[in-house]
């Protein structure tokens, strides 16, 4: 539910202000007309009391209700009945606390169709004031939740990108293993406890969307000693990292490319191969690039921008919401994956 605007304090200071200043005023304009400041400040203060009494009201009632349909008219109706019923229950209470004459009285009469027009438009900005203040928190409060409900909505496909990642990567490492477990079953304990790990250090990461690039890197580092135990020494990686410490990343973001770089470096070439894996900095943003061997006459790249590399763009795009962070391409005998991180605290 909305907060009244009284509840801040600057608006009932300035409130209380406000009406300070008009009531002296209004006792000011009688005492001119010729009253005693004693009439005066009666008159001022049961009018402008009452008056108060009446838009604190409109103010709560406005809090638990606003019409969408002819809200407008809704507000005249009230406040047009509300400045009535001011004006009839200040007379009284005026008439009953002063000792008024005749002139005093006819005065009030006269002036009662002003009186009745001066509390409808105070009554009715101070209506107004309420119906925007009020609109205005509502919308408030609808972007909040429209806001939390797509944090909710990208965090839950961001989970869903890694929860896929994971079984991929862990099947094929199981394939791996029940293959050496005939031929080379030292390999297969070595590779079993690589696994597990690097599965365990993956775990630990679930709770955390931001890593530092070195522990990212190192965290590779086991990702990449399995694979070499997978395909032996056909492959080799070379890891550099000359950006500056400190520098974060989303976790888990460079393993599918890596990934996806041995699976095609080494399908699609013969002999050996080596992947490049390059951390720098360009233009304040932390810029990695994963580099393997690409043969024009037996690859085809459209195929490298598979589940993997298309997870990545996703989870950047959700995170960023920007679709240029991931460039891939071939470049003379090499295809090179880019990927653009911008930082928290740009």
């Amino acid at each position: 539910m909305a907060t009244s605007p009284l509840k801040t304090l600057r608006f009932r200071t300035i409130f209380s202000i406000g009406w300070l200043c008009w009531i002296i005023l209004h006792a000011f304009l009688l005492h001119w007309y010729g009253f005693s400041w004693y009439t005066a400040f009666w008159d001022s203060f049961i009018s402008n009391l009452v008056l108060i009494g009446v838009i604190l009201i409109v103010t709560l009632n406005l809090q638990f209700y606003i019409p969408r349909r002819n809200r407008y008219g809704y507000i005249i109706t009230l406040c047009s009945i509300l400045a009535l019923l001011w004006l009839l229950v200040s007379r009284f209470l005026i008439f009953f606390v002063l000792r008024h004459g005749e002139a005093y009285e006819n005065f009030f009469s006269a002036s009662q169709p002003i009186r009745l027009v001066i509390g409808f438009l105070i009554i009715g900005c101070m209506a107004l004031v309420s119906v925007l203040w009020f609109t205005l928190q509502d919308q408030q409060e609808t972007e909040k939740r429209k806001t939390e409900a797509e944090k909710l909505a990208r965090e839950a496909e961001l989970f869903q990108l890694r929860q896929q990642l994971q079984p991929h990567f862990l099947f094929n490492s199981l394939n791996s293993i029940n293959a050496l477990i005939g031929m080379k079953p030292q390999l297969a304990r070595t590779m079993i406890q690589q696994l597990s790990d690097f599965l365990r250090g993956t775990l630990r990461k679930d709770d955390h969307q931001w890593v530092s690039l070195e522990d990212e890197l190192q965290h590779l580092g086991l990702y990449l000693e399995i694979e070499k135990v997978r395909f032996g020494h056909r492959l080799s990686a070379v890891v550099r990292n000359d950006a500056n410490t400190g520098k974060m990343l989303p976790v888990m973001l460079l393993q599918p490319v890596v990934e996806n770089a041995i699976k095609f470096g080494l399908y699609d070439t013969t002999g050996d191969i080596t992947i490049t894996i390059a951390a720098m900095m360009e233009q304040g943003q932390l810029v990695v690039t994963v580099t393997n061997p690409y043969d024009q006459e037996t690859s085809h790249p459209r195929k490298g921008v598979g589940f993997g590399l298309n997870s990545v763009r996703r989870r950047l795009y959700l995170l960023f919401a920007r679709t240029d962070l991931l460039e891939t391409g071939p470049v003379h005998d090499l295809y090179i994956t880019k990927i653009i991180i911008p930082q928290k605290n740009d």
